[in-house]
């Protein structure tokens, strides 16, 4: 248990990553363990919404071509 906490702070682009992998369910149980140790909550609050939208725009772009198609 001492060893996750003096892990470091992981970076923005760690989170986006956790965020992007966890959209599909695919963590493994090690990775889960060390990112509830290291990923600041606010990254992931922000790399959440932005995989949202990205996620949203995706669909929207999707649907527009199927339609004027």
């Amino acid at each position: 248990m001492d060893e996750l906490k003096k892990q470091p702070k992981a970076s923005f682009l760690y989170s986006m990553r956790a965020v992007f992998w966890s959209f599909f369910g695919l963590r493994r149980k090690r990775d889960f363990d060390t990112d509830s140790a290291s990923l600041n909550p606010v990254h992931v609050i922000i790399a959440g919404l932005i995989g949202a939208a990205c996620f949203i725009g995706l669909l929207i772009a999707i649907i527009k071509l199927v339609v004027l198609g």
